[in-house]
């Protein structure tokens, strides 16, 4: 049905008042897309990636991998387009030796490096008006000081400078990342890079109460929120030497996501040094575990007992599954292909597409 006469001149006085663009028929809108991860657990829980022209928010504890996981982002898409390009705004040390182990890069990466708030923001401002890069992170922003706060004395209170700074930041940059929503302009992705603190005076039934530096207006203006935490350590046996940590068990939390239902859950393993019994090596994400994983999660590898079935192929215990899906590349395909065809249908779409 087409609109009314009424609501076209109506279009025509805003667009002309306020500028081209400024109404337009939802039908015209671009879905923008995801950006995958190259994380297969992650992207599954996340509906395919972090999404376009939009910010989200990557939260966890010290040691817990946030910084692991935007390297292994960037690392992903420039292998898939060499031209892919990232800003990194540094307010901690930017660590490119970390950074090139994962896979990216570094001749693609434009690094900023400055505390100060004011100064961060208005150059992801920048960076998202011009369109220059494809994605933006933050690392990370309780690192950063705002001007009046680094004026004040050490004995002088300024909690609320960067809470207010933050809500200004968003209501700043939405303008840019959400204008891309028409026509072929450059894609933009935004991520900051946050950590957990102690809620004082809040109350919890799992434990301390926790919440996150910069105020409550940027819960509403992420898009997506994940929590990634260390669920468990990654050992290997050293004959007549004992063990060696060699990995962690990292675990996502969506604490927010509009793209699909939040509050999901996964895991993977990352290895920081290499594994002896396996071809893993620093830097990998173990991807033969997240498919065998999902693949069961999904009854895509069917279980009888000790034995495990997909397709022609039949495996007796857990190893020689996890061996096989590890080494047959063919074999990692066909089970990627499965599990994203049980997956949500824009997950699906999603990863596809990438």
């Amino acid at each position: 049905m087409a609109l009314t006469d009424e609501a076209v001149a109506l279009m025509a006085k805003i667009n002309k008042q306020y500028g081209a663009g400024s109404l337009v028929v939802a039908s015209s809108l671009k879905n923008s897309g995801q950006l995958p991860t190259g994380i297969l657990s992650l992207d599954l829980i996340l509906g395919g990636g972090f999404p376009r022209n939009q910010w989200s928010e990557v939260i966890g504890m010290e040691g817990s991998g946030k910084t692991t996981v935007c390297h292994k982002l960037i690392a992903h898409n420039q292998a898939a387009n060499p031209n892919f390009t990232a800003l990194w705004i540094a307010a901690e040390a930017y660590d490119r030796y970390q950074a090139a182990m994962i896979g990216a890069n570094p001749d693609q990466v434009i690094v900023h490096a400055t505390n100060r708030m004011e100064e961060a923001f208005q150059v992801a401002i920048d960076a998202a008006e011009a369109r220059a890069v494809d994605l933006i992170v933050l690392d990370s922003y309780p690192a950063l000081v705002p001007d009046g706060e680094a004026e004040k004395d050490m004995d002088e209170a300024s909690m609320t400078l960067g809470a207010r700074l933050m809500g200004k930041f968003f209501r700043k940059v939405g303008k840019e990342t959400g204008r891309a929503t028409t026509g072929d302009t450059r894609p933009v992705t935004g991520i900051i890079i946050n950590q957990w603190r102690e809620k004082i005076g809040g109350f919890s039934p799992q434990g301390t109460p926790k919440t996150t530096p910069g105020g409550l207006a940027k819960n509403f203006a992420y898009y997506s929120r994940v929590e990634v935490s260390r669920a468990d350590w990654i050992d290997e046996a050293r004959p007549g030497k004992g063990k060696a940590r060699i990995g962690q068990v990292m675990r996502f939390r969506t604490i927010k996501n509009k793209q699909i239902a939040g509050q999901k859950v996964s895991e993977t393993d990352y290895y920081f040094e290499d594994a002896k019994t396996t071809a893993l090596r620093a830097g990998d994400f173990d991807i033969g575990k997240d498919l065998y994983l999902w693949a069961l999660f999904y009854d895509i590898l069917a279980r009888r007992g000790s034995y495990f079935d997909f397709g022609p192929h039949t495996w007796k215990g857990k190893e020689p599954v996890l061996s096989a899906i590890r080494e047959d590349l063919d074999l990692q395909d066909d089970l990627k292909q499965a599990v994203l065809t049980a997956a949500d249908p824009r997950t699906h779409q999603a990863l596809e597409a990438a």
